[in-house]
């Protein structure tokens, strides 16, 4: 008797993506071979996160001569991590897989990828064994920030993983039980556990188009992923007050015997002005870190809808 047939659903976030989206369809097809084979079926759900270019009417453009082709537009730019929440939501798929429309994320590996689906894994992910074609202060920084992670996080994020990501519907279900607004999908993925394969790959570069992520962008979504995912920067701030605090009693036994020997209170003046300038900044800091916590807390109990749709089919 034939197998039911499954669908998996390929999510694409896009952002001013016009010029790759045509690209990206071509090379996703060719794989519909392999998945025919083992009747499954692909249907395709373009998420635009308020495109400034055509990327809407590319999509549609597409879903004149394929019907699996689906859009979800959002109203306006609301993030890559809304786009994603979005095509998981709107995903009927029983496998879903996240890919970007640049085609760094090689369409060519899917059929590996579902093989390990098949062996029993219950995701598989992907990471760059490279940086190619990066700035190198970039590559630098983002080697930092996975280091960093694994030392204040409990949670495993690898170094160069991709969103690109191939899961069953167990673990699509579980990323859509965590609700909160603040999102950092690569931590995410890690938190919700399952059976995990990687792959690695050269990095690839964009077929089309520029890439949207600025080095400033870049470090809002790492400070992002070290809220989200560790309490770490919150000690510091601790450690930082009890260490002053020691320091500051220490000062004043030692301004008060040398007053005592000396009898001149003025001496001094310029190192205490550094220390309490110092003592200051640090205040400034541990405020400042807490206030990131308190912030993110406060987009939380907004409750806020995470995206808005204008468009969708």
């Amino acid at each position: 008797m034939k197998a039911e047939t499954k669908i998996l659903s390929i999510i694409v976030p896009c952002y001013n993506e016009a010029e790759s989206i045509p690209y990206f369809y071509a090379e996703a097809v060719k794989q519909e071979t392999f998945f025919h084979e083992r009747d499954v079926e692909l249907e395709f759900i373009f998420v635009d996160d308020g495109s400034r270019d055509g990327t809407v009417a590319a999509v549609k453009a597409l879903r004149e001569q394929d019907e699996r082709v689906h859009l979800v537009s959002f109203s306006r730019n609301f993030g890559k991590e809304s786009a994603i929440i979005a095509g998981l939501e709107k995903a009927i798929g029983d496998y879903t897989v996240l890919m970007d429309a640049d085609l760094q994320d090689p369409p060519a590996i899917l059929p590996e990828m579902y093989g390990y689906i098949e062996e029993g894994y219950d995701s598989v992910a992907t990471r760059r064994v490279d940086r190619k074609g990066e700035p190198p202060i970039r590559s630098f920084f983002a080697r930092r920030f996975y280091g960093l992670m694994r030392k204040i996080s409990k949670t495993e994020i690898v170094d160069g993983a991709r969103d690109y990501r191939l899961m069953t519907r167990q673990v699509t279900d579980a990323i859509l039980a965590m609700k909160e607004y603040n999102r950092f999908s690569k931590g995410i993925f890690g938190w919700v556990g399952y059976r995990t394969k990687w792959i690695e790959y050269e990095n690839v570069k964009r077929v089309a188009g520029e890439t949207k992520w600025s080095f400033w962008k870049l470090f809002l979504y790492s400070l992002d992923g070290i809220m989200a995912f560790s309490t770490a920067p919150l000690s510091i701030a601790s450690v930082f007050g009890f260490l002053f605090c020691v320091i500051a009693f220490v000062f004043m036994i030692f301004i008060f015997v040398r007053a005592l020997i000396y009898g001149d209170p003025v001496a001094g003046w310029p190192s205490m002005m550094c220390i309490i300038s110092l003592i200051g900044g640090v205040q400034l800091l541990c405020l400042g870190i807490m206030g990131q916590y308190m912030s993110k807390m406060y987009m939380e109990v907004k409750d806020r809808p995470k995206y808005l749709i204008k468009e969708e089919f």
